[in-house]
């Protein structure tokens, strides 16, 4: 993607080209933020679009800051995700099926499909558990694909707050999945 600058030049000029590659960009890795945070395929896709049609509703508002543009896309998939559990709408659905709708299998063995699901199943889990602020950093960070400066743009914090948070969720992550393996082995 070109100069993020020219981009947010772009997307207010309302330029067709601009906005078709910040979808094409940005679509994939939005959707699979909101998959991870609502655990429901068809809201997940509901709420996707709504990210994308009001970024262009609110683009006149945008203000060239220095941020980077895919940070501002993905405040407004935060917020969506939380006006989505606010309104009372939601239903509770496991993170499991709409990430599985992400990684589709291509031909692989049953067997194989079924140990990935149960370990995709573990680490949602373990994640579930961590404190809200960790959670958010991780879901930013790996299903939303963005950098640590971007995270802190997203949920108003330092990028060294980020990084505590990351690292300490990290942690917590690898040490609730290694004693998990323990406890099976010990079956």
């Amino acid at each position: 993607m070109q100069d993020e600058e020219s981009v947010a030049r772009g997307l207010q000029k309302r330029d067709p080209d601009a906005w078709a590659e910040l979808y094409e960009k940005y679509f994939s890795r939005v959707y699979r933020y909101i998959a991870l945070r609502v655990g429901d395929k068809t809201e997940a896709e509901d709420l996707t679009g709504q990210v994308f049609l009001k970024a262009v509703e609110s683009i006149s508002s945008f203000k060239w800051r220095g941020v980077p543009v895919s940070a501002w896309l993905f405040r407004i998939a935060h917020n969506q995700v939380i006006d989505y559990w606010r309104t009372g709408k939601a239903k509770l659905h496991s993170p499991l099926e709409a990430l599985e709708e992400c990684l589709i299998s291509n031909g692989i063995d049953p067997v194989l499909e079924a140990e990935r699901n149960l370990d995709i199943q573990r680490v949602l889990q373990a994640v579930g558990q961590l404190t809200q602020a960790q959670r958010d950093v991780i879901e930013l960070r790996f299903a939303g694909e963005l950098s640590t400066a971007e995270v802190a743009k997203v949920l108003g914090k330092s990028q060294g707050a980020v990084k505590v948070l990351q690292h300490s969720a990290l942690v917590a992550l690898r040490k609730r999945l290694s004693s998990g393996s323990n406890n099976e082995e010990e079956l």
